[in-house]
């Protein structure tokens, strides 16, 4: 039985983080907000305006706000969304 590692990650980074996103998702107006953080690592988020229901929603949450907070952040293990179907996007 393998036992998931817990992990404590600050919210106040994660925070911080999106904070030097959320100019680009304004730019096309959406907006993203933080919503939890789990033990294993998993970083909760909400996308909200025109980046949710947005055809690339999952590239921006992927490509963009996973990459960003997994750079800032080695703990972080995944993103994701609350209010999105989570498939994976071609070649990812």
């Amino acid at each position: 039985m393998s036992e998931t590692k817990k992990v404590n990650i600050n919210r106040a980074k994660v925070e911080e983080v999106l904070e030097q996103i959320r100019p680009m998702l304004r730019f096309d107006g959406g907006d993203v907000e933080l919503v939890d953080i789990g033990e294993d690592g998993t970083v909760y988020v909400r996308l909200m305006g025109t980046c949710h229901g947005c055809a690339m929603s999952l590239y921006t949450l992927k490509g963009g706000i996973e990459m960003k907070l997994k750079e800032a952040i080695p703990e972080v293990k995944e993103v994701v969304a609350v209010n999105l179907e989570q498939q994976q996007p071609w070649g990812m």
